[in-house]
């Protein structure tokens, strides 16, 4: 009955039987060595060597630490890649993989990353992609982002490969960029899994827990309505799009910029200096009449690199705001601060936060009680850290960029601790910032990857 103390903390059962077959102990004074040798194989070992280098050998350079960190994720699924989303506990998810799939293109890996896009490319129905993968089960669609993240990332490589080749490849009878056209109208025209677009205004609408802040069971981020990331990724795959369906070329264009005015009408609030996160509303509500909250997310950083704003008056106040959330190497989901539009997680009838100051620091306990009301709102996640970095450089030009460098450099000693050449997937948005989570997050690489090459793009290793 040996004490675990995580499982504790995480409010599971602490207690149990471990085995260990003994245990070696050597006392070492300076200049003393010593070598343990085993193997496997039948016979006595071969021996110590003569001698036994102490010294550790030169750190690898950033971009190789995380391109072999990036290659743990990469697998097999039936004649097409994958990406597993995190170890231990995931399998792979829509937008997660679609994410690191931009990683796997700003690291020159284009065969991979077409491969992953074809495979995705299959099981688009109606507007829809999976939001996770069950074997062969892809009945999931309750996933906003996960479409939209597709046509990013199939921007991304049109622009890294010079060429539309990809657009001719065949996804099941369908060549890519076909299916692309069929995604936005499907768009357009509703999703069955309720994702609609506003006429008015040209936003998309999300239902409750779609976006990846989707914590459900307890409700504890719904952000049932137009969440802002969700239109900066509508805006940036309108843009693509305009680019590559030429017979509705003036029309794709034409919604881009429809939901580039609405963006800067409907969420900058120069009240607050940032983006509203969500403009919530009931199904069927046009956005101008659905109602803005007050929170500060870090979402709205999404729209300042994917384009869908480059207003300076607009884009330097939003990352000035944003630096409130930073702790080294990873960005909170919700700012310490008292809110205004309350939001109240309930649980079984039982109200488990405080609606007013809704922020939690700390990712401990019980996960319907403690954990997924935390998940969410306060607790600091390292895949959208890198995003920030790239925001700000992008707001405030070359003076920005050497701030950002350091920035991004925290998310290294990441790599340092806990499980070792990897980025955990969360830490406590409270000091000391303990990883939590998943102990390898593949986003949390594939961002710091990729931004690091958005920022150092003389970087060669």
């Amino acid at each position: 009955m040996v004490h675990r103390p995580l499982e504790a903390e995480r409010g599971m059962d602490p207690d149990s039987d471990l085995f260990s077959p003994g245990y070696f102990r050597v006392l070492l004074k300076g200049g003393d060595r010593a070598v343990l040798e085993a193997s496997t194989e039948n016979g006595k070992p071969a021996g110590a060597a003569a001698a036994v280098d102490l010294d550790p050998p030169a750190p690898p350079e950033p971009l190789v630490l995380l391109a072999r960190a990036l290659d743990h994720y990469v697998v097999r699924r039936d004649r097409h890649r994958t990406i597993i989303a995190g170890y231990p506990w995931f399998l792979d998810w829509g937008r997660d993989t679609l994410i690191v799939v931009r990683g796997l293109i700003a690291d020159g890996r284009l065969a991979v990353a077409r491969d992953i896009l074809i495979q995705f490319a299959r099981f688009e129905k109606d507007g829809t992609l999976p939001n996770m993968i069950r074997g062969r089960d892809a009945a999931d669609r309750n996933t906003s982002d996960a479409p939209l993240w597709f046509c990013v990332a199939c921007r991304d490589f049109l622009k890294a490969a010079g060429t539309a080749d990809l657009l001719e490849a065949d996804c099941d009878g369908r060549p890519l960029g076909r299916v692309l056209a069929d995604l936005g109208g499907g768009l357009c025209a509703g999703a069955p899994n309720g994702v609609t677009m506003d006429p008015e205004s040209g936003l998309l609408f999300s239902p409750a827990h779609f976006t990846w802040m989707d914590t459900n069971h307890p409700a504890a981020s719904p952000r049932q309505g137009y969440p802002i990331e969700i239109q900066a990724l509508w805006q940036a795959s309108l843009a693509l799009l305009a680019a590559v369906d030429t017979q509705n070329a003036r029309g794709w264009q034409r919604l881009a910029h429809q939901v580039a005015r609405s963006v800067e009408e409907l969420f900058w609030d120069p009240a607050l200096g940032h983006f509203v996160d969500c403009r919530h509303a009931a199904p069927g509500t046009p956005a101008r009449k659905a109602e803005a909250d007050d929170a500060l997310r870090p979402n709205q950083l999404l729209a300042l690199t994917l384009g869908a704003s480059a207003d300076p008056a607009i884009t330097v106040p939003t990352v000035l705001a944003c630096r409130e959330l930073l702790v080294p190497g990873a960005i909170r989901s919700l700012a310490d601060r008292p809110v205004n539009r309350p939001l109240a997680v309930m649980h079984n009838g039982e109200l488990l936060n405080d609606p007013r100051h809704p922020y939690q620091g700390r990712y401990l306990g019980d996960e319907d009680r403690r954990r997924k009301p935390a998940y969410h709102n306060g607790t600091a996640w390292t895949w959208m850290f890198p995003v920030f970095c790239e925001a700000w450089a992008a707001a405030l030009g070359p003076a920005g960029t050497a701030t950002a460098r350091a920035w991004l450099e925290s998310g290294l000693r990441l790599m340092e601790s806990g499980c070792l050449g990897q980025i955990p997937e969360i830490l406590d948005g409270d000091a000391p910032h303990t990883p939590r989570g998943c102990d390898a997050q593949a986003w949390g690489v594939s961002e710091l990857l990729r931004v690091w090459r958005v920022l150092n793009p003389e970087s060669s290793g």
